[in-house]
């Protein structure tokens, strides 16, 4: 039997091959969990200025429940802003905490397919990110991806 090492392999038109890396496509995974949560974290920044700006622009019905959504909401700002910076870090703490998040996100999707005032737009646009992250954060390679070297030796 013939061996060839992927380096010497061509193609009948005489071209290399171009082989996919295992490493090129946990690459590429974590790139893709790295850019989904910061565009989580600049809509929940956008969702903090839009709710400044209506808590000074219209009258709400009750200013302590407005204080505090918009607190409630900075601070969910600032974790996933967090978040997404471990991530890019490839802290491990970072995979857990995307995933709570990631959860989060799914529940406000479900909510928004139900009631009277459904929106399954918004529903899908939740929905669909929250699903993808979760589903390569928990792909071996994605998750060996965010251990610490000393525990690889353990995995």
């Amino acid at each position: 039997m013939n061996r060839r090492d992927d380096a010497s392999l061509e193609a009948r038109d005489g071209s290399p091959e171009r082989h996919e890396t295992p490493e090129s496509g946990v690459r590429v995974a974590l790139i893709v969990v790295s850019v989904l949560l910061l565009l989580e974290a600049a809509a929940m920044i956008a969702l903090v200025i839009w709710l400044v700006i209506d808590l000074f622009s219209l009258e709400p019905s009750s200013y302590t429940t407005a204080i505090a959504l918009l607190v409630l909401v900075a601070i969910g700002a600032i974790w996933v802003v967090t978040v997404a910076v471990g991530s890019i870090r490839q802290a491990p703490w970072s995979r857990a905490a995307a995933i709570v998040w990631q959860i989060l996100q799914v529940s406000v999707a479900v909510g928004a397919f139900q009631g009277l005032f459904a929106r399954p737009d918004v529903g899908w646009a939740l929905l669909v990110p929250a699903i993808t992250v979760i589903g390569l954060l928990l792909w071996t390679p994605v998750r060996l991806a965010y251990t610490r070297p000393e525990d690889h030796a353990a995995a």
